[in-house]
């Protein structure tokens, strides 16, 4: 058996939430390989709506189990209140959850100092979630975190006091006092003891060697998907630095996300909308700052799942997406709320893009050049409700159009079309 992978292609926010609940029946087993609770990833059905921050998306389907691999970084604030929500709809999520003991932790003062280094940053912020997903990978990668498998060590609340005092030195260099700080509207003190409470709730739940359970689940013929968080063109490496996230967010990360041989990595799906979306600060060369800007915020709802901002909208950049795919060796195609094109008349996508009066048909390295202009093909919108729609046979001549477009340009198929929010509004071809 092989790892399919299901990824964004775009900057985050595509529906990768909603995919993997609908592709986890065939799955055994799901798992999260990056980011952590700045993530949101939004499932609805049977009138119900979910959104996710750390656990993975097949958490609703009881027959699969779901790992948060070591990959991932964990708030254990975050995730109990993500449970008790769970928990409260009837769900037993503990019972098909594993943690990977190699998972690192967020802790109060990671969160601390991302605000301060926001903060610091004045008119250059990056659009930080302010989850400590930054300061956490720091951590890591200078071998200063502190990992799940940690929490039973007898030494585990010095290497805490440790780290936070050492966290504490840094926000006092920039002159900020650790009392006007608040976590989620809490003082920093009820916070902490939140975070002790929820290590001693984290103790009970199953915690285990992930990289070995997933290669002993290929082994033994379980199907595995693995769960991407945020969406290409936020990679640390490959999106639009320095306004990106702080892991690798594309197919080879699942490599070291999950503890898996790059020859274990099966089918990899790629997830995007039918427009493009952003949030926080970066380039983004296709965004609308006009009223077709609003009427695709307010009709795609776009506004942020885990900080509640509004999303920057503008048309499809192609070439963004061709360079997304390429970097992820993609072999099937997955688009996003066509419904939300339902009411236009006219589409625009991006083909090129031209900078200083030359042409370029390719992502350039800096994406942030002002000089730097989308060119766009105008194409007819299908201008009509999509919800009786069946099948992809069904769709309407204009947007089949726009499926071809899109194909053509990137040679991949288009596969999976979502027509809606709920789980059921997902149409495939047979």
């Amino acid at each position: 058996m092989k790892v399919d992978v299901i990824l964004g292609l775009q900057w985050g926010d595509e529906g990768k939430g909603k995919i993997v609940d609908v592709f986890s029946p065939r799955y055994d087993v799901i798992a999260r390989f990056q980011g952590g609770p700045n993530a949101g990833h939004t499932i609805e059905f049977d009138g119900k709506k979910f959104i996710l921050h750390t656990i993975p998306s097949g958490i609703f389907h009881r027959n699969s189990m779901n790992v948060i691999g070591n990959g991932v970084i964990i708030d254990p604030v975050i995730l109990f209140r993500e449970i008790g929500k769970l928990s409260e709809a009837g769900m037993k999520p503990w019972e098909n959850l594993l943690i990977a003991n190699r998972a690192h932790l967020i802790l109060p003062t990671h969160r601390l100092l991302d605000a301060v280094y926001e903060s610091a940053k004045k008119d250059a912020k990056i659009g930080s979630t302010l989850k400590g997903i930054g300061p956490t990978y720091t951590d890591k990668y200078a071998r200063n975190g502190i990992r799940v498998g940690n929490i039973c060590y007898p030494g585990f609340r010095k290497m805490y006091e440790s780290l936070k005092e050492l966290h504490l030195k840094t926000v006092t260099t920039y002159g900020f006092d650790l009392a006007s700080f608040t976590l989620d509207g809490l003082p920093f003190a009820e916070y902490e003891t939140q975070w002790f409470e929820s290590i001693e709730k984290m103790k009970d739940l199953k915690v285990v060697d992930a990289e070995v359970f997933i290669n002993k689940s290929l082994v033994e013929g379980r199907s595995v998907l693995a769960e991407g968080a945020q969406g290409t063109m936020l990679d640390v490496d490959f999106g639009s630095y320095p306004f990106v996230t702080s892991s690798s967010t594309v197919a080879a990360g699942v490599c070291t996300g999950l503890g898996v041989s790059p020859h274990n990595i099966g089918k990899v799906f790629g997830v995007f909308k039918a427009y493009c979306t952003r949030v926080g600060s970066g380039p983004f060369p296709t965004e609308l700052e006009n009223e077709t800007g609003n009427k695709l915020r307010t009709g795609g709802k776009e506004f942020g799942s885990t900080t509640g901002r509004p999303r920057r909208c503008g048309w499809l950049d192609l070439p963004a997406l061709r360079y997304s795919i390429m970097l992820n060796g993609v072999d099937s195609l997955i688009m996003m709320k066509a419904d939300v094109l339902n009411p236009f008349e006219k589409l625009g996508v991006c083909t090129a893009y031209k900078e200083s009066g030359k042409l370029l048909s390719s992502y350039p390295f800096e994406l942030s050049s002002e000089g730097l202009e989308p060119q766009y093909t105008e194409m007819e919108g299908w201008n009509t409700d999509l919800s009786s729609n069946t099948s992809m046979e069904r769709l309407p001549l204009p947007l089949k159009k726009y499926i071809k477009f899109i194909e053509d340009f990137v040679e991949l198929p288009i596969d999976t079309v979502s027509i809606g929010p709920d789980r059921l509004q997902t149409l495939q071809t047979k």
